[in-house]
């Protein structure tokens, strides 16, 4: 599988697992202290051949994935479930097998520049992703489920919206995350 676009990583052994799953060019950011240097090669990468932002599951992951969106509007994003990144000494793509990371650059989103909003945390409230004692499982479960990442409560409404996922998909998840508790009891 070959990826067009230049993917964005935190670091060499990200580039090696990747280079491992599809053929590919990588920037390493090398942490989330990016420099100017790093986001002039991003915005460079994105004017000729388009970003996938591809980083670990975690905060600094997440905070890198901020910087970029904010410095280079139109990045592509591809997120891997946590449960996916786990390796013995820590969290990581480094630590994703090929067929994961395939699956998650299959399923990339595009950030919009103007979200809709079409979802209000009275959605959220609606399908117990806010506040109840099961909100942080259903949310995990749920970024598995539309590829968008684990987010909190406050992070999980931008981001429905940011990505424009449709109500249909929203609604169509969340049944089968309750579907999947009821089978469960």
């Amino acid at each position: 599988m070959y990826i067009k676009e230049v993917i964005v990583v935190e670091g060499k052994d990200d580039t090696v697992n990747i280079k491992r799953a599809v053929q590919c060019d990588t920037i390493e950011t090398n942490g989330s202290a990016i420099d100017e240097h790093i986001l002039e090669q991003i915005r460079h990468a994105q004017e000729k051949r388009g970003v996938i932002v591809f980083t670990d599951p975690d905060y600094p992951g997440q905070r890198i994935r901020h910087i970029i969106t904010e410095a280079v509007p139109g990045c592509k994003h591809a997120f891997l479930p946590r449960e996916q990144a786990k390796g013995k000494n820590g969290l990581g793509v480094e630590h994703a097998s090929p067929e994961d990371i395939r699956r998650a650059l299959e399923k990339v989103y595009e950030v919009m520049e103007e979200p809709a909003s079409v979802f209000t945390r009275q959605d959220l409230l609606d399908y117990g992703l806010i506040g109840g004692e099961n909100a942080k499982r259903r949310r995990e479960k749920l970024g598995i489920k539309l590829n968008i990442g684990f987010s909190n409560a406050k992070q999980l409404e931008k981001r429905l919206n940011m990505f424009r996922i449709s109500k249909k998909d929203f609604q169509l998840a969340m049944d089968e995350i309750i579907q999947e508790e009821i089978n469960h009891e």
